[in-house]
């Protein structure tokens, strides 16, 4: 979350989403991280909300140029010392209401979310699909779309594992080699979070609601682990 915060902070009206990626992973780069789950997405203004976006290519930083009062999206996944994380922030260039709500509300989910998983965790029957399902009607019950049904697979979620850090070279795609290995070698649906999802929850898990406002998107993305003991966020505070 720092790096999200601190370029955050640098952004500046006439920038592209872009620039704003490449500064991410060279602020990476600059902390020691020699490798990533997925390179750094940031999502400007209505393309936040994910309206359109159909292939991944949709997806990929652009030319967009920041301008005031716009909603900011910044999602990174560095590797370090093995462990992937993947984090997602918003943030807005002065003052947007939206987002201001928006994130007052993604603290309410962030608590609910712990009380599904640590449910599911319990073994009371509450799946993953569940869980997913349930979140969605939070979100729209509050009057906002859940953009996450537009990310690849209608995705809340993803699993986490363990990763190489072994140096690679760059692939043409958003996703890291050690990532693609991962996902031939594991297989992907069991690992994806979303209402089709059914088995087990155990893992660490990195769950990003995504919520659609009028003319604007608002998230988080942050580490949730679930083992027999029950369900916790990584971070015990609230990061963003």
């Amino acid at each position: 979350y720092a790096c999200a915060r601190d370029i955050a902070r640098e952004l500046q009206e006439g920038w592209t989403e872009a620039q704003a990626a490449r500064l991410m992973d060279v602020y990476l780069r600059d902390h020691g991280v020699k490798t990533v789950f997925h390179k750094s997405f940031a999502w400007f203004g209505e393309r936040a909300r994910f309206d359109g976006m159909r292939h991944w290519l949709d997806f990929l930083p652009s030319s967009r140029r920041l301008r005031p009062g716009d909603c900011v999206i910044l999602d990174t996944a560095p590797v370090y010392r093995g462990y992937p994380a993947d984090i997602g922030y918003s943030w807005s260039l002065g003052d947007n209401p939206g987002v201001t709500a928006g994130r007052v509300f993604l603290a309410k989910l962030r608590a609910i979310l712990l009380e599904l998983f640590s449910g599911g965790a319990a073994g009371n029957g509450i799946t993953g699909g569940d869980i997913c399902a349930a979140i969605a009607r939070h979100i729209k019950n509050e009057g906002y779309d859940a953009a996450h049904h537009r990310y690849p697979g209608a995705v809340l979620g993803h699993r986490l594992h363990p990763m190489s850090e072994h140096w690679r070279p760059p692939t043409l795609i958003p996703f890291s080699w050690q990532t693609l290995s991962q996902f031939l070698r594991r297989g992907v649906v069991a690992d994806l979070l979303n209402e089709e999802h059914r088995g087990d929850l155990a893992g660490a898990w990195a769950v990003e609601p995504h919520l659609g406002g009028a003319g604007f998107g608002c998230k988080f993305e942050e580490i949730m682990l679930v083992d027999g003991k029950g369900a916790r966020w990584l971070s015990p505070e609230q990061p963003w």
